[in-house]
């Protein structure tokens, strides 16, 4: 469900530059957002995406083969910006804080994080995170910690992926605060306390 190297996106080996497309894409990637928030992703169409987004349905075939293509997008894009918002956590003096902006980002944004997690896409999703993790880490300064940094990431992502899953999938699920202080107290204080040991 993730987009790989052998990715489905039609143009993936030459993304568009010109204004024109770069629009269309980011239309097509609001809307199906915009949508997820009201349905599941076998009721919307391609049909619907493409009327909500203003464009006709070539436009979207030129971009996407189909709406599983365009949910790549979208993940990729949505796991870019959550990655943005948890590395922080790691280098900031208020952990509390950024945690808390990593949860209500995924409390705004519920119905696509849980589309993404609790869709059978979890394996795809952590591949992906650590991927995009490692590509957005090289640009953070470099934490002095006991354990290795790859195996600290892993471990870090497969608690983030889990305790987002738990909270997903709680029938009332717990507010945006109480998940940020888990968040906090069982992935960043220890990463960011632990580093001299």
């Amino acid at each position: 469900m993730i987009p790989s190297s052998n990715s489905r996106h039609r143009d993936n080996n030459d993304p568009p530059t010109d204004a024109r497309a770069l629009r269309s894409r980011e239309a097509l990637r609001a809307a199906l957002l915009r949508l997820l928030e009201t349905q599941s992703l076998e009721e919307i169409s391609i049909r619907h995406i493409a009327a909500e987004a203003g464009v006709g349905h070539a436009t979207f075939y030129r971009h996407y083969s189909g709406k599983e293509d365009l949910l790549d997008d979208v993940a990729t894009a949505e796991i870019e910006r959550l990655v943005s918002l948890s590395l922080p956590a790691l280098v900031t003096t208020d952990s509390a804080a950024a945690s808390l902006v990593f949860c209500e980002y995924i409390q705004d944004h519920w119905r696509v994080w849980s589309t993404l997690l609790t869709g059978g896409a979890s394996a795809a999703m952590r591949e992906e995170l650590m991927r995009i993790t490692g590509d957005i880490a090289e640009q953070w300064p470099h934490i002095d910690h006991w354990m290795p940094q790859d195996l600290r990431r892993a471990l870090s992502i497969g608690m983030i992926i889990e305790i987002l899953v738990w909270w997903l999938r709680q029938p009332s699920p717990q507010p945006a605060q109480e998940v940020a202080l888990i968040f906090d107290r069982v992935i960043v204080q220890p990463l960011v306390n632990d580093g001299g040991a």
